[in-house]
């Protein structure tokens, strides 16, 4: 029988390495793991090259992961935000390697490995810095440069409903990075406010279905209602 929901935080976590690619969903605050990453934080793994949209805020979730030393790359697209101060006090210090990444290029970057595309040309980035040391080509008169596809060893998202095999719906907003990162990562870890028995998720709902998923585990908070 498959059943991917776990029972602990200690069991949604076991086996992230150090030195793994984790990629985390969430726009800002929106739709962001963050008891997974609470998570993350007691399990202990470092060194860690974590893609997200940016680079958290205050001193919770991404933010404290980085101020307690466990974050040696952000990829992101936003690295300045309200309020970065983790993150630009490590960086003026040379303690973090930054790789900004335009916010549509990283999703794309992301549903390729998901897809198995090793990569892709996008004109967006030519003619910066961005473009810099990346192969160039002409197509149809237009220049493009390549980008690579990016997989993760860990994805950690928030759904909104799962069932027991790991088919996911989100709610609104909270959608954003989370299917893609669902889709590229060799472990997709999720926590969900509302775990439904088989057959009650509509299935036009379902917006990553349960074979890229691997753990499950409930976290109930926010609206009880449902859609």
């Amino acid at each position: 029988m498959i059943n991917k929901i776990v029972q602990t935080m200690a069991e949604a976590m076991e086996g992230i390495k150090d030195g793994s690619i984790v990629l985390l969903g969430g726009f800002g605050a929106v739709g962001q793991p963050n008891a997974l990453i609470d998570g993350l934080i007691e399990q202990g793994a470092k060194n860690l090259t974590v893609a997200c949209n940016n680079a958290g805020t205050g001193r919770i979730g991404l933010a404290r992961l980085m101020d307690l030393g466990r974050v040696s790359k952000i990829i992101c697209s936003f690295p300045r935000s309200s309020d970065p101060v983790v993150f630009e006090t490590l960086y003026r210090e040379g303690k973090i390697e930054l790789e900004i990444v335009p916010q549509g290029t990283l999703a794309e970057r992301m549903r390729a490995a998901g897809a198995g595309v090793p990569a892709f040309f996008t004109a967006t980035g030519v003619g910066t810095k961005m473009a810099v040391g990346k192969e160039h080509r002409e197509i149809d008169g237009r220049t493009y440069i390549l980008e690579k596809a990016l997989k993760g060893d860990v994805a950690l998202v928030e759904a909104w409903e799962a069932d027991r095999w790991g088919n996911l719906t989100y709610k609104q907003a909270g959608r954003n990075f989370n299917p893609v990162m669902a889709m590229a990562a060799d472990c997709t870890i999720v926590q969900t406010q509302h775990v439904r028995e088989l057959g009650e998720l509509n299935p036009d709902h379902v917006v990553t279905p349960g074979i890229f998923v691997d753990r499950v585990l409930h976290v109930p908070y926010g609206d009880p209602s449902g859609f």
